[in-house]
């Protein structure tokens, strides 16, 4: 698979990376390696082996589900710079 400039035009627009005219084709060139690497990994033999989600062998730690003291929501806003009824308040954001 190639890219072309106006793929990579498009890229960039999907992505809202503004790019110039001059940067087109070393971005190009970058991307048509990308997928070359991406395209030699299809010829790797993978058959039996096991998937695996990190190359040393580790466990999953995991913490007792258990319910803490909680009821300090006071604490948690004393710095706030504005706090209501022990909750943050923000300013308005979508208008």
């Amino acid at each position: 698979m190639s890219v072309d400039a106006a793929t990579v035009k498009r890229i960039a627009c999907l992505a809202r990376i503004r790019i110039e005219e001059s940067e087109v084709a070393s971005y190009q060139g970058e991307l048509n390696a990308i997928l070359g690497f991406v395209e030699q990994l299809t010829e790797v033999d993978v058959e039996g082996v096991e998937p695996m989600t990190s190359v040393t062998p580790m466990a999953l730690r995991r913490r007792d589900d258990a319910i803490t003291d909680g009821g300090y929501a006071d604490k948690i806003v004393s710095n706030a710079p504005l706090s209501e009824d022990n909750f943050f308040m923000v300013p308005k954001v979508v208008e």
